[in-house]
């Protein structure tokens, strides 16, 4: 691995705690979750910026294929990486231990430092970087509007919508093609490994979301459904007496 890009990784873990400190010195009533959303949503937006910065052709963005990383793409990946880094260790000092995220970043992990070390495949990593982030500002707002009061709102329920609609078109329509170009064309089996493994991560959170948006768009009917109910009700008795 490059000498600049341990500098970059260092830089970054350091950056990444340093901000989550400083926020929560900003809001110090606000949970141990909702600023370390914060700073998720901050990579998540800097991720997929950087990411579409470093396409070298729009008329193939993942381009040229298991080819040699350019300096721009391995520093995108190092920025990423450095940030999964902090949010594992992180995540390890919350109240609760999430297993499934756990698991997801040391997959992202093992990828990004293997494509890292190899120096190759940095098209196919920074457009899976570029799908994976895409709904990230999306997931934690929903999170950040629960902690502010604004549960069961419907700006929390946009909040949800947007990032269903997003992930599914992001992970589960672009991500598969992104895996076949990955594991089809003369990359290392390690790299081919990992982009197999993301796409089952994904299929596994997709059915998760589809089982939350079922839930929540039928209790919103229902409720719906039950003021209708009860403001018919009311009409009726005002009209009665």
């Amino acid at each position: 691995m490059e000498e600049y890009i341990k500098k970059t990784i260092f830089v970054g873990v350091f950056s990444w705690t340093i901000t989550f400190f400083v926020l929560r010195k900003i809001f110090p009533k606000r949970s141990f979750d909702f600023c370390n959303r914060i700073v998720s949503t901050i990579h998540a937006i800097l991720a997929v910026t950087l990411a579409t910065l470093s396409v070298q052709d729009w008329k193939c963005p993942i381009c040229p294929v298991a080819s040699k990383s350019s300096n721009r793409q391995m520093e995108v990946l190092a920025v990423s990486l450095s940030y999964l880094i902090y949010d594992m260790v992180c995540c390890l000092f919350d109240e609760r231990i999430n297993w499934d995220n756990t698991i997801h970043h040391l997959v992202s992990i093992v990828g990004l430092m293997a494509t890292l070390s190899y120096q190759k495949s940095g098209s196919e990593l920074v457009g899976a970087l570029w799908v994976s982030e895409m709904s990230s500002p999306f997931l934690h707002l929903r999170e950040i509007l629960k902690e502010l009061g604004y549960k069961d709102t419907p700006l929390n329920l946009s909040a949800d919508i947007l990032f269903a609609s997003i992930f599914t078109f992001a992970r589960m329509m672009i991500g598969p093609y992104i895996t076949y170009v990955t594991v089809t064309s003369n990359n290392p089996i390690l790299i081919k490994t990992m982009a197999l493994g993301l796409l089952l991560v994904s299929a596994f959170w997709f059915f998760k979301i589809v089982r939350m948006m079922k839930y929540k768009l039928t209790k919103k009917k229902s409720s719906t459904s039950k003021n209708g109910i009860k403001h018919t009700n009311n009409v009726k008795r005002k009209t009665a007496n």
